[in-house]
């Protein structure tokens, strides 16, 4: 078992040396890749007839994105999603897509991808006890109900302001934006957790 643990310890950190010995054309292209995982993961949806903004899968995507690229690249993977999406790329949830999409319902939830990625990109790569269960927990629960939802829930207000031509109140913006996908992202937040924790090393990588 030992042998085993080892082998498997080893592995995780040659991968993310590996990753981080990269050029940067091979960084660009994975960024690329995890920006087409994004967008593919943005079409298993589930619509609500209240809201338009529904349940998808990709909050996933964008929370281990920083993960598996580290600082700056998993931001910018994120950042090719939402630009290729807006010159017209429907890889946005429901085969959508459109320089208009960042004015719509879910347009602050697409700034708020990047922001998250970013934020986590940073903390898994310059710090090593962030990499447990826990800690991360903590991060990517931050990430998720701050980066992602206050930009995404600013957004929504604005949208309804431009389409209804008052601001909603508060709850009403809540029951649209936050509360139907508590749980689910709860789900994700501890599987991303719980997948960091399985994936980083936790030695320092050479090159951070």
């Amino acid at each position: 078992m030992n042998i085993s643990l080892d082998n498997y310890y080893k592995k995780r950190y040659d991968i993310f040396k590996w990753r981080n010995e990269q050029s940067m054309a091979n960084k660009a292209v994975m960024a690329f890749f995890m920006a087409c995982i994004t967008g593919l993961m943005a079409q298993i949806i589930i619509p609500l007839p209240w809201t338009p903004v529904p349940i998808t899968t990709q909050t996933f995507a964008v929370l281990i994105s920083g993960i598996l690229l580290g600082r700056y690249w998993g931001g910018l993977s994120q950042l090719m999603y939402v630009v290729i999406g807006l010159v017209g790329i429907p890889w946005f949830a429901g085969m959508t897509g459109g320089y208009e999409i960042i004015l719509g319902a879910t347009g602050g939830y697409l700034v708020g991808f990047i922001l998250a990625a970013l934020f986590l990109g940073h903390f898994a790569d310059k710090y090593i006890k962030a990499r447990s269960f826990t800690p991360m927990l903590g991060l990517m629960g931050f990430a998720s109900f701050v980066l992602i939802y206050l930009p995404g829930l600013a957004g929504l207000a604005l949208w309804i302001y431009s389409t209804q031509g008052s601001f909603p109140e508060m709850w009403t913006l809540l029951a649209m934006g936050l509360i139907p996908f508590v749980v689910g992202d709860l789900i994700k937040i501890v599987g991303a957790s719980a997948f960091t924790k399985a994936v980083l090393p936790k030695e320092d990588i050479e090159g951070n």
